[in-house]
């Protein structure tokens, strides 16, 4: 196998952390894709061999999850939400942009491995529409102009801001973050905005509460 010993030991820190070991196989799938770049036949056996379960139940999480890659993705991955709300908000007028600027298709990565681009399903932020995620941080109310801003800037090696997160990096670091090992970005950022709190300020506003249960 490709993997190398302290990527075996990551495996099994990983496992190590949960009761039951297998429930640690999404977050070892992350760690294979950020020293694999993808889901490797070599990494399932791997996550199967420190689980002690078959290659088979491995593989139907790997496709079964959109977050994992069977093929390379670029340094960035970029994400297009294309359903109701940012649709009509822009986000079709956006994603055809990106395709026609990077000369790509959907879940298509451009010749230089910088970009992978993909139309993605709701990224639960709607009250910021139409919404891109880079590596899965938003870049909120974006318009075609500011998309290809941000392409452009990472592909030049710019340091790019995600609108209430941290800096970006790239798509494997982004991985190994989602492995459980921090990058201390954490706190970088606000990780709500007002269009996030303007039901909560009309509510104090208002005076109004929860109803409470009733106590049984």
């Amino acid at each position: 196998m490709s993997l190398d010993e302290k990527t075996w030991a990551e495996l099994r820190e990983i496992a190590d952390r949960y009761p039951e070991k297998r429930s640690g196989l999404l977050p070892m799938l992350h760690l294979v894709q950020s020293v694999e770049g993808r889901v490797t036949p070599e990494g399932i056996e791997a996550c199967a061999e420190v689980l002690g379960i078959s290659a088979a139940e491995v593989n139907g999480v790997a496709t079964f999850y959109t977050m994992y890659k069977r093929k390379p993705v670029g340094d960035y991955h970029v994400g297009v939400c294309t359903n109701t709300l940012c649709a009509v908000m822009g986000g079709d007028l956006i994603f055809e942009r990106l395709k026609e600027h990077l000369d790509v298709g959907n879940d298509e990565t451009t010749a230089d491995g910088s970009i992978t681009l993909e139309h993605v399903e709701c990224n639960a932020a709607c009250d910021y529409a139409p919404v891109m995620m880079v590596n899965w941080e938003f870049m909120d109310n974006q318009t075609p102009e500011s998309a290809v801003q941000v392409v452009d800037d990472l592909r030049a090696g710019r340091e790019v801001h995600s609108t209430r997160g941290p800096r970006l990096c790239t798509w494997r670091e982004a991985e190994r973050v989602l492995a459980g090992f921090p990058d201390d970005r954490a706190d970088e950022g606000p990780a709500a905005g007002p269009a996030s709190l303007a039901g909560l300020a009309i509510a104090r506003e208002q005076g109004w509460t929860a109803p409470k249960g009733e106590s049984k």
